[in-house]
C-alpha cells in the first residue's frame, strides 16, 4: 500500500527505530544490491570522525557547487525536518520524493528478518534518490564510528577521517586507540585516506591500518588561513581537510573556486549567530565544547555567557560541562521535546559536583529558558545537543510564521 503523505511515510519510518541499532553490514550490503545503487560510475566521499564531519562535507559541498558539480550530501542528524538529511547541490529531497522512497523501501523489506533500521532505510532512500537525480558524486557522513556504520557497505572514492575523540565510547570503545580503530575501518584497501590532525594513539592506529591496505595517507598540516562561512579556528582545519580530500579525489579547482565555496559555506548550529547576543552550537561532547570555548574567547575575548543548555543521552555531560565552565557567567538548564534529552535534575547533579558554586536556573523546554535568559545582560550561549539545537531553531522557526501570520 503507497503512503499518500509524508506524515505517514516518517511515522513508518520512525516507528523502525524500535528495530533498534544493529552495527553490521550485511543487511545494508542486501539493501544497496536491491535498490541497484550506486549505479556505475557514482564516486563516493566517505566521512568518519568524532568532530567536524558535518562542517567537513559542508565546506566540500559548497566548493563542488561553485565549480558546477551537483554532488549528493548525506548527512546526520537532521536539525527541524528529516529531508535536511538527503540534499544535493540544488535542493532537499521533496516530500513527494521521501514519501515515495519511504514507500517502496517499506514494501520492499515488508519480509526481511533482520528487518533494516531506520539508519540503513535512510540511506537507502539517499542513495536511491542520487541514482535518480543522475549525480556523480556524493558525500556520505558517517552516523556512528565506521567499521561497522551502514554507510561503510560503500566502498568510495576517498576516505575521510576528521579529528578523533571521546564519543558513542558504550559502542565504540573506551580508549582513543580503539576508537580510532572503529573511525579507521573506513579505509579500503588502496583507496586514499586523508586525516586531520590526531592525537597520537589515534594517529598511530590510522597509519598502520592505511599501511596495511596500501592506502596513501594524507595528514593535514596547516589550517586553511582564508576567509571562511563558518566560525572558529577549528574550521580552518576542517576546511584543509576539505580540500585535501577534494585533491585526493581527483579534482583540480582554481584558488578563486576554493575561496568562493568557503567563503558560502554554510551549516547551522555551528557557532551560528542567531542575533546580536546569542549563539547556538551542538557541541555535545569534551573535544567539541574545547573548541566552541577557543570560537568563543575568539569572537569576544573575555566575556562570559548565560549559558543554556540541553543535554542528549549517551554523551559525556561532565567533560562537556567541564570545558564551558570557565566562560560560565550562569546556566539555564532546560529541557526538550526529544526522548533523547536528559532530565535537568540530572545535568545539575553533575554541574554542582564540577561547579559548587554556580549560579544554575532550570527551565522545561527552550522558551522558558530563553525567558530567564532575558533577565540578564550577557550574551548567550545554547549549547549541549544538536537535538536541542534543532529544537531551539523549530522553535524560533515557529516564532518566525506566528509572526508572518498575524
Amino acid at each position: 500500500m503507497r503512503l499518500q503523505h509524508e506524515k505517514d511515510a516518517l511515522d513508518w519510518l520512525y516507528g523502525t527505530q524500535l528495530y533498534g541499532m544493529k552495527l553490521g553490514l550485511e543487511n545494508m550490503w542486501k539493501l544497496l544490491a536491491a535498490l541497484n545503487v550506486p549505479p556505475g560510475g557514482q564516486r563516493i566521499i566517505h566521512v568518519a570522525g568524532t568532530n567536524g564531519k558535518g562542517s567537513t562535507c559542508s565546506f566540500m559541498h559548497a566548493m563542488l557547487k561553485e565549480a558546477g558539480v551537483n554532488a549528493g550530501l548525506f548527512t546526520s542528524p537532521h536539525l527541524i525536518e528529516f529531508r535536511e538529511r538527503i540534499r544535493d547541490a540544488e535542493r532537499l529531497i521533496s516530500p513527494a520524493e521521501l514519501c515515495a522512497g519511504i514507500t517502496m523501501i517499506r514494501e520492499l523489506t515488508l519480509d526481511w528478518d533482520p528487518h533494516p533500521t531506520f539508519f540503513e532505510i535512510a540511506l537507502g532512500i539517499a542513495m536511491d534518490w542520487y541514482r535518480k537525480r543522475g549525480l556523480s558524486w556524493v558525500i556520505l557522513e558517517t552516523g556512528m564510528g565506521g567499521r561497522l556504520d551502514a554507510t561503510n557497505a560503500l566502498t568510495p572514492a576517498v576516505s575521510v577521517i576528521t579529528p578523533i575523540g571521546f564519543d558513542h565510547m558504550q559502542s565504540l570503545g573506551h580508549t582513543l586507540a580503539a576508537i580510532a580503530g572503529e573511525k579507521a575501518g573506513i579505509i579500503k584497501p588502496g583507496v586514499p585516506v586523508v586525516s586531520a590532525p590526531q592525537e597520537p594513539e589515534a594517529m598511530e592506529v590510522i597509519r598502520r591500518v592505511a599501511a596495511g591496505l596500501g592506502s596513501a595517507l594524507t595528514v593535514v598540516d596547516a589550517p586553511l588561513p582564508c576567509p571562511l562561512g563558518l566560525v572558529g579556528g577549528h574550521q580552518g582545519w576542517n576546511a584543509a581537510v576539505a580540500v585535501a580530500a577534494l585533491r585526493a579525489a581527483g579534482f583540480d579547482f582554481t584558488d578563486a573556486v576554493i575561496r568562493e565555496g568557503l567563503r558560502k559555506t554554510e551549516w547551522p548550529a555551528r557557532f551560528q549567530r542567531l542575533d546580536e547576543r546569542t549563539i547556538l552550537d551542538g557541541a555535545h561532547n569534551g573535544h567539541a565544547a574545547r573548541v566552541l570555548v577557543a570560537a568563543w574567547r575568539q569572537q569576544f575575548g573575555g566575556e562570559k555567557a548565560t549559558i543554556i543548555l540541553g543535554s542528549s543521552t549517551g554523551k559525556d555531560t561532565s567533560a562537556v560541562l567541564q570545558e564551558l565552565r570557565p566562560i560560565a557567567k550562569r546556566w539555564i538548564l532546560t529541557g526538550f521535546r526529544s526522548h533523547r534529552a536528559v532530565p535537568t535534575a540530572s545535568v545539575h547533579g553533575k554541574l554542582v559536583q564540577i561547579d559548587p558554586g554556580a549560579e544554575v536556573h532550570e527551565a522545561t523546554a527552550i522558551a522558558g529558558a530563553l525567558a530567564i535568559a532575558e533577565r540578564f545582560p550577557e550574551r548567550r550561549l545554547i549549547t549541549g545537543s544538536l537535538y536541542f539545537a534543532g529544537e531551539v531553531l523549530a522553535h524560533r522557526h515557529a516564532l518566525a510564521c506566528e509572526v508572518s501570520d498575524q
